[in-house]
């Protein structure tokens, strides 16, 4: 069973672009301990408002490629093409429109879009994790997302707590 362990809003400058919801099967409250945990895990993404699905693919492969090591990265080259002829495919995403991507153990990767799964899953296990360092990685989209994708909360202050 599945359970939020984060969520936030990507800001791009000031404007609101999705919001994003991380699920695992037990809380992690570090890159490292998200990408290792077993079983399931979902990335959820609400869109704020309207962009080009083709740029969205885009700026997904760049952040994989600026987060991933070489060797992950280019096993999820065949990943990272389906994710793209899945995008360019639907043209733009609208306000309210979602996609998922699911891990599923022994499946492979398995991308929604508005809740429909997307083709068969995608095999490689490098590509889910070379696409969730795209919000968790060294850098990330969003370092605010990120945090709270984390459940880590910050304080007024400018220091950080973790969130119960």
């Amino acid at each position: 069973m599945l359970q939020l362990n984060g969520a936030g809003v990507r800001y791009r400058f000031v404007i609101k672009v999705y919001t994003a919801g991380l699920y695992l099967t037990a809380k992690a409250s570090t890159p490292e301990q998200v990408l290792s945990a077993p079983g399931p895990k979902r990335l959820h993404v609400q869109m704020l408002r309207e962009i080009d699905a083709t740029e969205l693919g885009k700026l997904f492969t760049r952040g994989m490629q600026e987060n991933a090591p070489r060797d992950e990265f280019s096993k999820s080259i065949p990943g990272t093409l389906r994710m793209a002829d899945i995008f360019s495919s639907k043209k733009k995403l609208v306000a309210g429109e979602t996609f998922s991507v699911d891990w599923l153990p022994g499946s492979g990767t398995q991308v929604l879009v508005n809740g429909k799964p997307q083709g068969e899953p995608i095999r490689e296990p490098e590509f889910f994790t070379a696409l969730l360092r795209i919000w968790l990685g060294p850098n990330p989209a969003d370092g605010a997302l990120k945090e709270a994708l984390l459940g880590v909360q910050r304080l007024p202050s400018g220091g950080s707590s973790q969130q119960q």
